[in-house]
Formats: C-alpha cells, structure tokens, sequence
C-alpha cells in the first residue's frame, strides 16, 4: 500500500506547479481537471499523514510497555495500543478506497428506486427500512435527500420507494447497493416464531447531468394523472396531481406524487424517466462489452442477489465479496462504510484483472 500512496502523491508537486500557473485559468475545463486531481490527492495525504502518525504512536507505546512496570500505566497503555490498532485499520480502509481513481460519475446524483419484491408485508416493511438505512448512511457523508415518489402500504411499509443522493462521491459509494437484497428474520405478526425470508430490489441510476440531458419528445410521452394516494385526513390530495408518466418507444413508466403541484410532479417524473433511459442505455453498452469478453465484470445489477440481512444471527453477509459482519443492527442505523469501502476497492481490482 505504501508504494501506490507514495507513487500517487509524487504528482502533488506538478499539480501544484500547473495550478499556479497563470495561463491555466485560461482552459477552465483543464483546471477544473486539475483542481479536482488535486483536492483528491490533499486528502489522500492528509490520511496518509494520520496513518504514520499513529504508526509511530503504536510502536512508542508498544516499546514503552515492554519496559513499564507499573500495572496501572500498563493497562493505559494497552488501551492506547489496542484504541490506535482499530483507528489504524479504518484509516487503511479508508486509504485503499481512495487508491481506487476517481471516476467522472463519482459526484454525480443518483437516483435510488426501492422496490418490495417476494415475502408480501414483510418485503414491504423492510423496504421501509432500508430507506432508513440509506437515510442515515446519507446524513454521514454529509449528502442531500430528495424524496421523489413512494407507494405506502397499509401496515407501515412501501411498495416502492424513491429518492435522489446528491453529494462527494454519492455514485462512486452507491451504485455497487444495486441488486437483490434477501432479509431473514421473524416478522412480529408471527405468532409461532418461524423465520421469514423476503426480498428487495435496489435501483441505483445515474441521474443525466446538463452536458448529457437526454432530449425526450412529447409525442413519445404518455402522461395520466390521477389523485395522490395518502394517509387521509388532512393529508389527502383532493386534486389529480399525482403523474403517472410512459415513455412509448422503450415501454418504460415512471411515477411520482411527492408534490401537490401537477407541475412539478411531471419535472420530478421526468427527471425519472430520464435516468431510467439514460440507464438502459448503459446497460445495452454493457452487453456489447459482454459478448466481446467471455466474463464481465459485476456491475451489481438488480437481478443478482447481492446480500442478506440476518437478523436473528446479527449477521450481514455481502455474496459479491464474501464478508460476513455480525453488526447488522449497526448497519441498518447506517455505518456501512466497511462494505461499501469493500466493494469499491474489489470492483477496481476485477476491472484490472479484466482489462
């Protein structure tokens, strides 16, 4: 690790130099490049710097408890070796995370689709939590959530559900979450405690920036509208402004009822429907790239079952790159990291074995 660190930080000295140089201001496409070629490696070493730091502290602390005598400041200073090793590993984590380059997608948003799929009540409750999950995932990187449209059941939980991330990284982190999650555990309206299997199904698509918004004509755009569904009371929408939009030519139908405006449900469904075939654009790429080469390379697509969920072991395994954590009540309050940081770096690397 210590040799790719030092290989890409040997470029922070002629970033710096191009960036000071007055005739960069003059291409902003370039700069650009480069100041975000820069702010990544800045960070890179600020963790890098950390890292050796408490390397040093390790090895001052293990060499002073080879010699101390004293069974309290023993015991310090064992807590302090013990404190600094678990800090050591979550900055190696984060270090080889950001060995992976950066990609161009990496900071773009993308729009997350929740859908229950087998298991009835059980696959719709926990659609609801891992809404949640993503929610609190989302509060720790310091994102954005946009809720775009939802399907309530009676019980608390949700045919579907979907909302947009936007933020540092947001792609880069969320779209390997793409595919079939299977969730063991008893639901509470089991009275003889039998275990119950369901599952879910997460869509993550990248949301088409300026430079690549996709020109969609009217006459290609079926668009009903109908009465937002809701919980009653005050809450009901007495007026059609809930969207239900199809697009002819690929059969693909989007819908949202987040706002009481018509109008801005038809913006917030196209913005949908628009990520949604800029996607399927993606995916016939993919396919190309597949017939070229015997193996391709996992995409995390929403057909393979990536992950279970379960909760009377406490147990999360993740089936792309074998890791069984015994935290899963940590994880559904949204400290993922340790996989998401996994994936990143396991993906990069079958990239490089297929290339």
């Amino acid at each position: 690790m210590k040799e790719k660190v030092l290989n890409f930080l040997s470029e922070l000295p002629l970033l710096e130099k191009q960036l000071s140089s007055e005739d960069i201001f003059q291409d902003q496409r370039k700069f650009r490049e480069l100041s975000a070629r820069h702010k990544y490696l800045l960070e890179l070493q600020g963790l890098w710097d950390a890292y050796e730091t408490l390397q040093r502290d390790i090895c001052d602390a293990t060499s002073l408890k080879d010699v101390e005598a004293n069974l309290d400041m023993l015991h310090f200073l064992e807590d302090e070796v013990s404190q600094s090793e678990k800090k050591k590993e979550e900055l190696e984590e984060k270090i080889q995370t950001m060995l992976v380059p950066p990609d161009p997608d990496d900071n773009k948003n993308a729009i997350i689709e929740i859908r229950a799929g087998t298991g009835g009540n059980e696959a719709a409750i926990f659609v609801g939590d891992c809404v949640r999950m993503y929610t609190y995932y989302a509060q720790r990187q310091g994102w954005s959530i946009e809720f775009l449209s939802s399907s309530p059941t009676e019980l608390g939980g949700f045919k579907e559900y979907q909302f947009v991330l936007s933020g540092e990284n947001v792609y880069r982190f969320m779209k390997y979450e793409a595919g079939t999650h299977r969730v063991q555990r008893v639901p509470k309206t089991e009275a003889q405690g039998r275990l119950h299997t369901s599952t879910i199904t997460v869509a993550v698509l990248l949301e088409p920036d300026e430079k690549e918004d996709l020109l969609i004509e009217e006459k290609d755009i079926r668009v009903d509208t109908h009465r937002s569904s809701g919980s009653g009371g005050q809450h009901l929408n007495t007026t059609d402004s809930a969207v239900r939009m199809t697009h002819i030519p690929t059969g693909i139908v989007v819908h949202c009822q987040q706002e009481r405006s018509q109008i801005q449900n038809r913006e917030l469904a196209m913005r949908l429907l628009k990520a949604k075939i800029a996607d399927r654009e993606r995916q016939k790429k993919r396919e190309e790239v597949a017939l070229i080469r015997s193996t391709q390379v996992g995409t995390g697509e929403r057909s393979e079952r990536i992950r279970t969920y379960n909760f009377p072991q406490n147990r999360l395994t993740d089936h792309r790159v074998g890791i069984d954590l015994f935290n899963l009540e940590q994880f559904m309050k949204g400290e993922m990291d340790p996989i998401i940081h996994a994936l990143v770096s396991f993906y990069y690397q079958k990239e490089i074995d297929h290339a």
